[in-house]
């Protein structure tokens, strides 16, 4: 039994849980109401369920998720939404008011406070279900305020309590153009200082990306933040699918980080995910397992707007799901390795997890993506994410400059010391990922030079 727990937070975390939940059922065959759908095909392992859902006496099935926000209106939506009787009402926390894009407000003062306590109860409930807890995966966009401030108090608090426990996050980043807050730069480098700390993995996401690639491959003029949530719902789907589902090499969560994490603070991952394609161009197009790898490596196909062309290859986990051979990976992988486009750092020289799982993706009823054999999830190490942190950081930088808006977080109880700390320590990583791909050419140079 490998659980795992759900932690939605904010209006991102919580519309992302939606898309996610909504994934979730449709695989495993359980009807909005709990209860499983006699005619689905039964999973030949029925474990499948225990990893995202808790079953009761009555034979409903329970996620293994909390949903919290300090404004109600979000999760209202869920409580009255087509799932509202799936989840625990006391799985949904929210408050009164909410942290009004402001990171101290989600943090220091306010409802943040009270709430953390009320979470962990929650949390340390659905922990006490599980017989062999994985870890948590984390939503949350560090923009606004309750998915900057509160969650990285919570993710401090997890640290202590499950300091053993994975902790995945998936992080939505300020895109470099779209923008829905001001403030947005102080909040993300604020976050995002705790993130280096108190995750094991940040899977970066980044709403103009995603955007780019429904308009592109999925020919919506004009996305919605549905569109965006269900291709990102397929990458987590695909994450965790060999915990639930049988496979030729199935890949574990801690296998993740141990592939992918080379230091601990350069945990930062790009994700894409490959075939993005509606259901009038899938009927004309064969994508083989070579032509779906070769497109998860296509710049236009990451979900965070930086181009790996302009970085190097740490890590790359490869997940396949449907119909895939691993005779067909080791050539897909092979022809990726003779190209001159992916570049790896000379101290990685093999570079590559695949994890094979043969369920099939599953598509939403009336959504985007067509339905097909087989598809391809990949989460890379690449010292381009640095292009991401450097765009916030000249952001942060213009406004800090003029100390502009800082009273607002000074007045919620935020010493400005902590801006000038978060910023340093992003400045670290920048230089971090600087060093670990130019970490060699010196010595080269050094060769050259004797």
């Amino acid at each position: 039994m490998r659980e795992i727990i759900s932690v939605h937070i904010g209006q991102a975390g919580i519309q992302l849980g939606n898309a996610c939940w909504e994934l979730f059922c449709l695989e495993h065959g359980v009807q909005p109401d709990g209860h499983v759908n006699s005619e689905a095909p039964k999973s030949p392992d029925e474990q499948s369920f225990s990893t995202f859902f808790s079953e009761t006496t009555g034979g409903k099935h329970v996620p293994r998720s909390l949903l919290v926000d300090l404004e109600p209106t979000v999760i209202d939506e869920v409580r009255t939404g087509a799932y509202r009787q799936l989840f625990h009402p006391q799985q949904l926390i929210s408050g009164k008011e909410d942290a009004a894009n402001n990171f101290a407000r989600g943090r220091y003062t306010g409802f943040g406070k009270e709430i953390v306590d009320l979470c962990l109860d929650r949390m340390r409930k659905l922990a006490d279900n599980c017989s062999g807890l994985q870890g948590f995966l984390v939503f949350n966009a560090v923009g606004g305020g309750t998915g900057s401030g509160l969650s990285s108090l919570l993710l401090e608090r997890l640290s202590v309590e499950y300091a053993k426990k994975s902790k995945l996050g998936f992080t939505v980043y300020p895109s470099p153009q779209v923008s829905t807050a001001v403030v947005e730069p102080y909040n993300s480098v604020l976050s995002t200082h705790s993130l280096i700390e108190h995750t094991d993995v940040a899977v970066l996401l980044d709403n103009e990306a995603i955007y780019d690639i429904c308009r592109r491959s999925l020919d919506i003029e004009r996305p919605t933040y549905i569109n965006l949530n269900r291709l990102v719902s397929q990458v987590i789907s695909s994450i965790t699918a060999s915990l639930r589902f049988n496979g030729a090499l199935n890949v574990d969560i801690t296998e993740f980080q141990t592939n992918l994490v080379p230091y601990p603070r350069i945990h930062f991952m790009l994700s894409s995910y490959a075939p993005v394609i509606s259901a009038e161009k899938a009927y004309h197009e064969q994508l083989s397992v070579a032509e779906i790898t070769n497109s998860v490596f296509d710049s236009s196909s990451m979900m965070a707007k930086c181009d790996p062309r302009h970085g190097k290859y740490m890590a790359c986990c490869m997940m396949y799901r449907g119909d895939v051979t691993p005779k067909d990976v080791q050539s897909a992988v092979g022809a990726i390795k003779s190209k001159r486009a992916v570049q790896f750092v000379d101290w990685c020289p093999t570079g590559f997890k695949c994890g094979i799982n043969y369920q099939p993706p599953t598509v939403v009823q009336g959504g985007d993506l067509a339905k097909v054999q087989r598809a391809v999830c990949m989460i890379s190490n690449n010292t381009a994410v640095a292009e991401v942190f450097s765009q916030i950081n000249h952001k942060f930088d213009l406004m800090f400059a003029k100390r502009a808006f800082v009273h607002w977080y000074v007045g919620e109880g935020m010493e400005e010391g902590e801006f000038s700390e978060a910023r340093e320590d992003l400045a670290a990583l920048e230089r971090d990922y600087e060093e670990v791909g130019a970490e060699t050419i010196t010595d080269v140079a050094g060769v050259e030079e004797l």
